[in-house]
């Protein structure tokens, strides 16, 4: 049985998630990408802490397919070290992971 996972990917604004989401969909790499605005991120980079508005991206994709999605998202992201992690789906509904499954290579 495919092992599915969800990637969780921030970016900084609207327009830089949809290039994202769109590369990653069209590229069959992404059955699905989920754009939430309106988050805040509170971190250290640098020695500094910071704040950043930002968005947040929910990735439904195949385990096999994460190492391709970091690539990618790496190659078109502004960020020096975007963060990329992913989760597996531990259960989900049959006829949703199948459609993950049908909708990415």
């Amino acid at each position: 049985m495919t092992e599915f996972v969800s990637v969780y990917i921030t970016a900084k604004d609207v327009e830089e998630a949809e290039k994202i989401a769109n590369v990653l969909v069209d590229e069959k790499l992404a059955a699905c990408v989920n754009i939430i605005p309106g988050i805040v991120s509170i971190y250290n980079w640098k020695g500094n802490k910071e704040r950043s508005e930002e968005i947040s991206m929910f990735v439904k994709t195949k385990k096999s397919l994460v190492k391709e999605v970091i690539e990618k998202v790496k190659s078109v992201h502004s960020y020096d070290v975007p963060c990329i992690v992913s989760f597996p789906i531990l259960e989900g509904d049959e006829d949703y992971l199948k459609y993950i499954e049908e909708e990415t290579k």
